[in-house]
């Protein structure tokens, strides 16, 4: 099973962070671009190198580079958080957007919006979803990202690879068994239900969670 939790205590220190219920949502924002920052590192040490020529300062070198097209998919709402931090790290990364939200009657995923493009450019999908809770939202993705991705066959197949910050037991579980060959970057798991997980994320980060405004203690970035 490719799961990676991650174990680096920079991570684990800064989702405590996240988990604070007073915690702004400036600050959460921020948090959430580090933490990114350090699950993209961890989840793009298997994209393929190739070898280079390039000028120093000295002279002529022999170098490497990356030799992959990289795409980037954050689940709406919530991975637009972990957008920025990916395209820092691999700035010419291509981005597109999935919307799928799950029904609350059938409790199955819908998709909602969709910004894949006909032709499959890339080699290597990275899927951004900060916190999956039952894991059928990520397992929806990833099945769309599979069936565009056939157009490559038999030539190559699409990578995916799935990061999130917290996930449940539950989610990873769900994940591994629907798609056992998509690597999982986890910052920490969470027990079955995700508790304590994060809250509603997604209305943490943009403001929509109908909370009173912060008091100035509260929306400071003080990193207790």
């Amino acid at each position: 099973m490719p799961v990676h939790p991650s174990a680096h205590p920079l991570i684990l220190h800064k989702i405590t962070q996240m988990r604070k219920a007073t915690t702004s949502k400036k600050y959460l924002s921020q948090l959430m671009k580090e933490v990114s920052t350090f699950l993209c590192y961890e989840a793009t040490a298997s994209l393929k190198l190739e070898a280079c020529d390039v000028k120093t300062c000295v002279g002529d070198e022999k170098g490497q580079k990356i030799a992959e097209r990289v795409g980037i998919v954050p689940v709406l709402r919530g991975g637009l958080g972990m957008v920025e931090s990916m395209t820092e790290m691999v700035s010419n990364a291509q981005v597109w957007h999935l919307g799928i939200y799950r029904d609350k009657t059938s409790l199955l995923p819908i998709e909602y919006y969709n910004k894949l493009p006909k032709k499959v450019t890339v080699h290597t999908v990275f899927v951004l979803d900060p916190m999956p809770i039952s894991g059928a939202t990520a397992v929806a993705a990833i099945d769309i990202l599979k069936a565009w991705g056939e157009s490559m066959k038999p030539q190559r197949e699409l990578a995916i690879v799935f990061v999130c910050i917290v996930a449940s037991t539950a989610a990873i579980q769900f994940i591994s068994e629907a798609h056992p060959q998509v690597p999982i970057h986890v910052g920490l798991v969470d027990a079955a239900s995700i508790m304590p997980g994060m809250g509603d994320i997604a209305d943490r980060l943009f403001g929509t969670d109908g909370a009173e405004l912060m008091t100035d203690e509260q929306d400071g970035m003080v990193d207790e």
